[in-house]
C-alpha cells in the first residue's frame, strides 16, 4: 500500500514538472509574440523556477522543504501587488504588504531554525540530552524519545 501511494506521488510530481515546465515555454512564447517583458512576467517565470526547484527538492528528498512554497508565496504576492491597477482600494496594498512580511518572517524562522538543529546536531550540543533521551535525526527534524 505505502509503494502505491509513493507511486502515485511521483506520477503526481511528475504532471507538475512537466505542467510547469510547459507554463514556463508558453509565457516565453508569449513574450516573444508580444516583443515585450514585464516586471510581472518576469515574477511568473520566477514562481515557475521555483515551483521546479520545489519538484526537484522533492524527488531528492522525498520531502517537501517548507522555504520552498514559502517563497514561492511572496514571489505570488509581490506579483499580485504589481498587476493590481490605481483604482483599487489603497487598503488592499497594506493587507498584501503585511502578509508578505509575515511570510517573510516565517521564512527566516524557518531558515534559522533549521541551520540552528543542523549547527547542534554537527558540534554534538545535543550529547547532553543523550543521557536521558533518544535522539533520531531524520533530515533536519530530530525526534526525540524520552528514555526508560
Amino acid at each position: 500500500m505505502n509503494a502505491a501511494i509513493r507511486n502515485i506521488q511521483l506520477v503526481a510530481v511528475v504532471i507538475v514538472l512537466v505542467s510547469t515546465i510547459l507554463a514556463f515555454l508558453l509565457e516565453i512564447m508569449k513574450m516573444y509574440e508580444t516583443q515585450m517583458v514585464t516586471l510581472a512576467d518576469l515574477l511568473l517565470m520566477f514562481i515557475y523556477i521555483e515551483v521546479i526547484g520545489l519538484v526537484r527538492s522533492y524527488w531528492e528528498s522525498r520531502a517537501v522543504r517548507v522555504i520552498y512554497p514559502l517563497v514561492i508565496s511572496i514571489t505570488a504576492l509581490a506579483r499580485y501587488i504589481i498587476l493590481q491597477d490605481k483604482e483599487s482600494d489603497p487598503a488592499n496594498l497594506i493587507y498584501l504588504a503585511f502578509a508578505i512580511l509575515i511570510v517573510s518572517i516565517a521564512t527566516i524562522v524557518e531558515f534559522f531554525s533549521l541551520y540552528i538543529s543542523i549547527i547542534c546536531f554537527k558540534h554534538g550540543i545535543l550529547d547532553l540530552i543523550r543521557s536521558s533521551a533518544k535522539i533520531t535525526a531524520n533530515g533536519s527534524s530530530f525526534i526525540i524519545f524520552l528514555a526508560q
